[in-house]
């Protein structure tokens, strides 16, 4: 008897890790990220594209899900993007554009205050060229800032709560770079 209840649960334990992490694009987004000893979990994901071309596969790891794009933006807790390239179309230069574009969308083109840390942004993009496969963690830690890693390797830290805000509403503010990609995201 003992036994069948230990291979039950490990089967719903199984079914249920299964269940939590998501395949899209031949990409698997793991259930849960570990970051600064707090694990998060995946809240949705989705695929940005742009002219038929399939980008980039991107997830959203909170603390505790949510639907709600403006309260992820605003909320001063851990969270992370992570998104894994899976286009040629993507390249160091033109990933450059991209987040600029997305800047601009997100904060309505009112960078001025944040320009200095949206440029120390692109150089963690630009320091080596992007390639198929590479998988990018923006990672906010409140008090410490928004870190990024390439292939888990730190790339930068750029504090503020606005700079966390304005970037994260590159795929989650009212104007973000792709609708559906953000319903994904927020798991809709």
């Amino acid at each position: 008897m003992k036994q069948l209840l230990i291979i039950c649960v490990f089967f719903i334990s199984f079914a249920s890790t299964i269940d939590a992490q998501k395949t899209l694009n031949g990409v698997t987004l793991p259930a849960e990220l570990s970051f600064n000893d707090q694990t998060l979990i995946l809240n949705g994901g989705g695929i940005r594209t742009k002219y038929f071309f399939k980008l980039y596969t991107a997830g959203l790891y909170l603390q505790q899900k949510s639907t709600d794009g403006k309260a992820v933006m605003a909320a001063d807790e851990t969270m992370a993007v992570r998104f894994e390239i899976t286009s040629n179309m993507i390249s160091s230069s033109n990933m450059s554009e991209a987040i600029n574009e997305g800047f601009d969308k997100s904060t309505g083109g009112n960078t001025t205050a944040i320009r200095d840390r949206i440029d120390e942004l692109l150089k963690a993009f630009s320091s080596e060229e992007i390639e198929i496969g590479d998988v990018f963690d923006i990672v906010y830690v409140p008090d410490v800032g928004t870190q990024t890693y390439k292939n888990g390797k730190l790339k930068s830290t750029l504090e503020g709560l606005d700079f966390k805000q304005a970037l994260f509403g590159i795929w989650l503010s009212g104007n973000p770079i792709q609708g559906d990609l953000k319903k994904g995201m927020l798991g809709k």
